[in-house]
């Protein structure tokens, strides 16, 4: 982009039960709205979108009251039910395709590193099209959080997914960043591996992530399992060709036992006991059922995807 231009910026942070975080959280917002005018030269124009995702406490109510006393700066788009993270931070991106220069997507608890922002400000205005934020430590997770997150990437990476390791949901994108991402239609959607898709101009911002001032995160074990999932099922058929390696291999076992067998039986030797029974036919169902089940995984992404229901629905929005 032009270096000597005003970029108009939205920041979309996803809420859900957020009532805790977000009386801290809007006049932080608004207040990095004033940093990137004053020292960073982008417009006045920027503002804050905050997406409802469905929340049964007073977020809506603190998100309009917002809009009211900050007209134009801060922007809600409700949910008319939950739709987890990713479908809500879908909808505050394509609410702001067409109104800005560039969106920078953050959670509202604002855990990452707020001057890392102003980075990837400076790296667009450089020329990229899309800065991921990553995350250089992770001393704010949790142990088992962050094992498990480090397994995540790894999986992915022999997978053949090309997915950054340790960037979450803090990342800017450009005008033609967001215009491609609409035409990604997919129901089940995982935003951190479609960014290497979207535009080869792609730049990282490394930072550390800091404690909630409030509230817990909303991103339970189940949550991120079935984020794990997506992703590999979204991105990677290796899953269906290690069934069908670890069908191969089963059947040479077999195929080697049986000669085996054969081999005994004519030299007059029996072959006692239960094991050379149970164990084969054991270890066969158990393969066989692991493997319905992620076949059963891919078929029931497609089951989702042919009927084409929209990923979200929008109750109301306050944007004047």
């Amino acid at each position: 982009m032009d270096p000597l231009k005003q970029p108009i910026i939205a920041l979309v942070c996803p809420c859900y039960n957020e009532h805790e975080v977000l009386p801290d959280s809007i006049p932080r917002l608004i207040q990095l709205l004033d940093e990137f005018h004053g020292e960073h030269g982008c417009s006045a124009e920027s503002f804050v979108v905050l997406v409802d995702d469905g929340s049964r406490d007073d977020t809506w109510r603190l998100i309009s009251d917002a809009a009211a006393v900050n007209p134009g700066r801060v922007r809600g788009v409700r949910l008319a039910r939950n739709a987890g993270h990713q479908n809500a931070l879908m909808a505050g991106l394509a609410y702001a395709t067409g109104k800005c220069d560039a969106a920078i997507s953050l959670d509202v608890d604002l855990q990452d590193d707020l001057s890392a922002l102003s980075k990837m400000i400076a790296e667009h205005k450089a020329g990229a099209e899309i800065v991921l934020g990553v995350k250089s430590e992770r001393e704010a997770d949790s142990f088992f959080k962050t094992a498990t997150a480090q397994m995540f990437y790894g999986g992915m990476k022999l997978m053949g997914v090309n997915l950054v390791a340790n960037h979450a949901d803090c990342r800017l994108m450009s005008d033609k960043a967001l215009r491609n991402l609409a035409q990604f239609p997919e129901y089940s959607l995982f935003l951190r591996g479609l960014q290497p898709m979207l535009h080869q101009r792609l730049s990282t911002v490394t930072y550390p992530i800091s404690p909630r001032a409030a509230g817990q995160s909303k991103y339970s074990l189940t949550k991120m399992l079935g984020l794990a999932i997506d992703g590999i099922t979204s991105f990677s058929v290796t899953p269906l060709r290690l069934i069908s390696w670890t069908g191969a291999a089963v059947s040479l076992a077999s195929l080697l036992f049986a000669i085996n067998g054969l081999v005994q039986a004519l030299m007059g030797r029996a072959l006692p006991g239960w094991a050379s029974i149970t164990v084969p036919l054991y270890l066969l169902g158990g393969v066989t059922m692991l493997s319905l089940g992620i076949v059963g995984e891919y078929v029931g992404k497609i089951y989702l995807e042919v009927k084409q229901r929209p990923r979200y629905l929008i109750d109301e929005t306050v944007d004047t």
